[in-house]
Parts: structure tokens; C-alpha cells; sequence
């Protein structure tokens, strides 16, 4: 049975669309990612899924519910941890989960005991009463999923779960969504714009751009489709002589320019560069540097749309667009 089931699913700002005809489905206890930069489109879907927003078209079912008809059986079924903060700083976090608890409508015994369980299942037992305006960002994110776990829901919604958090912190975080996976079985569905993230937690990955899925698998799989090494070539000169020579190469699969770097996808990439190199002197242009890898999710997302998920400047614009857009601007 599907955790989450999505048919051709659009939003429309005031004409402008921010998530475009999308299908996909959600197996029970996996862990799935939506991969993109800001503003491909994340956030929107895990809100219409949420129901926080209406869907202009298309349809949407999580946890055997409609979102659009049986709103609150959803909402009694998900828990979610918002991209901004959403925690009263002046309470502690046991008062936290206590308010959350009642706002559920659960009743008083179970919130004590199931605070007790979530507590430990993120390892803040010992701070549960501490004020939360001397937690850490990470102890802050770790009691925000504690929270949205309180009342047991099916499906766990996480937007942006790591977002300025520093390296160590987000990795403490990962194991903590790992764990929680393994030892109560919830699907999750997490945003992402961090490549490392989607790669290392999800079972399933969507990559997702301008507001629509361009492709979705297991991260293993999505690498796969590049078909070997990667090899990044820093040229100063006539690039295009250099790429119309070396384009007949059949051992080359793919071959993308971008920022003066030409990336090439290739099997038995270390063998090939000094070749690669030999042919650049014959046309007159200099590889300035090398930088061999093998395939990313990064490359993956290059190879889909010609450029960069850190590419930040179209996709601040495009978010741009769309609150011009909802805003009537």
C-alpha cells in the first residue's frame, strides 16, 4: 500500500505555476526525497500534501486519505517540521510537546508517556526542561521532530530538515531521521536542496526543478544513468574547437559547459585524461586544471538541466516570481 499517492498535481499562483502536472508515489516506511534548488517547487508540494494549501488541479492522497476532501484524517495522520522555526522559546521542551499534545487532543496520560518515549527517541531526555531558548539549532531541529512525532502520525513531513545547520550538527540530524525510520517504520518525505542529504537518507529521490519532477529513483540508480566517470576540465581558450573535436569520441556519454568548465561523463575516466589533454594542445587551448569523481547527484541534476543545483541566481529568481506572482506585485 501507497503512503502517499500524487496524479498529475498542479499549483497556480494568480496564473503563475509553481508545481507542474507532477505524479508520484510514496511506499509505506520509505524514506523519500524532493531534490531541487529554491523555488524549484518542494516546499508548495509538501504544503498541498499537508494541506496547508489547495491544489489548483490533479489529486492527492496521504494515508489513504483525499486532501482536498478528507482534510482532517490527513492531518490526523501527519506530523511536520517546518523550514522556519515554529517553537515557543519561553517554554520548555517538555511544555513544548505538552501544548502540541493537547492541541491533538490527546489525552493527558498519553502525552506524559508518549513525551517520555519521543524524548528519548531524539536524545533530549535530560534537557526536557530547559527552557528552549538555550537549545542549540540542532537540539531546537531534534525537539521539532520530537514534536511532530508526538501523536504518532503515519507519515512524517520534513521541509528543509538540516537548513543552516553547520556540517557536524547535520549529521547528527541524518542519523536521527535514520533511526527513527528503522525503529518505528513512519514514512518520511523530506525537501532538499542539499545533494550529500538526499544521497545519504532516502530510499527514493525526485529531482525537482521549476515544478516539475524531471527525475525520480533510487540515488544509486539516478548515478547510474551518467554511465561512469566524471571528468571536469578547467579550458581557457576556444572551447567549442575542443568540444566539436573531441564530440565524435564514442566513449564519451554526455559533455556539459558551464562557468569555463567542460564535464564529461565517460567510463575508465583516469585512462582517458592524458588523451583528453594531448587533444586540447593539438587546438590550441589550455586545460588549466583536472578534477575527476565519480557521479553525484550533483552531475545528475547537471545532467538533466545544463546547470548547477548550487546555481543559486535562478532559482532566487524564480522564487522571486512566484511571490510577485501570489502577491499580485
Amino acid at each position: 500500500m501507497y503512503a502517499i499517492k500524487v496524479e498529475k498535481l498542479t499549483k497556480k499562483f494568480n496564473g503563475f505555476t509553481a508545481v507542474d502536472d507532477i505524479s508520484f508515489a510514496v511506499e509505506e516506511g520509505e524514506i523519500f526525497g524532493l531534490l531541487g534548488p529554491n523555488g524549484a517547487g518542494k516546499t508548495t508540494t509538501i504544503n498541498m500534501l499537508s494541506t496547508i494549501l489547495n491544489i489548483t488541479s490533479g489529486t492527492a492522497e496521504v494515508a489513504g486519505y483525499d486532501t482536498a476532501r478528507q482534510k482532517d484524517n490527513v492531518r490526523k495522520s501527519i506530523g511536520i517540521v517546518f523550514q522556519d522555526p515554529a517553537l515557543d522559546t519561553k517554554l520548555t521542551g517538555r511544555e513544548n510537546l505538552e501544548f502540541h499534545g493537547m492541541m491533538y487532543g490527546m489525552r493527558r496520560d498519553e502525552i506524559k508517556a508518549r513525551i517520555d518515549e519521543v524524548l528519548e527517541l531524539v536524545e533530549l531526555s535530560d534537557k526536557a526542561d530547559v527552557l528552549v531558548e538555550k537549545y542549540s539549532g540542532g537540539m531546537k531541529r531534534r525537539l521539532e521532530i520530537a514534536r511532530g512525532l508526538l501523536h504518532r502520525p503515519k507519515v512524517l513531513f520534513l521541509d528543509e530538515p538540516t537548513l543552516g545547520l553547520d556540517a557536524q550538527t547535520r549529521r547528527r540530524i541524518w542519523e536521527y531521521v535514520k533511526k527513527l525510520n528503522k525503529e518505528t517504520g513512519i514514512t518520511i518525505v523530506l525537501t532538499t536542496h542539499y545533494m550529500e542529504e538526499a544521497d545519504y537518507l532516502c530510499d527514493r529521490v525526485a529531482i525537482i526543478d521549476h515544478g516539475k519532477i524531471i527525475a525520480i529513483d533510487k540515488p544509486s540508480k539516478l548515478k547510474d544513468v551518467l554511465g561512469g566517470d566524471v571528468v571536469c576540465l578547467e579550458i581557457e581558450g576556444k572551447t567549442e574547437k575542443y568540444m566539436k573535436h573531441i564530440s565524435s569520441l564514442k566513449w564519451i556519454k554526455s559533455m556539459k559547459k558551464r562557468d569555463g568548465k567542460l564535464c564529461l561523463t565517460m567510463e575508465r575516466g583516469e585512462k582517458r585524461i592524458p588523451y583528453l589533454v594531448c587533444k586540447a594542445e593539438s587546438c590550441g587551448v589550455k586545460i588549466a586544471s583536472v578534477n575527476l569523481h565519480k557521479p553525484s547527484l550533483e552531475d545528475v541534476f547537471l545532467y538533466y538541466t545544463g546547470r548547477m543545483i548550487r546555481d543559486e541566481t535562478g532559482s532566487n529568481n524564480f522564487r522571486r516570481e512566484i511571490m510577485r506572482r501570489r502577491h499580485g506585485m
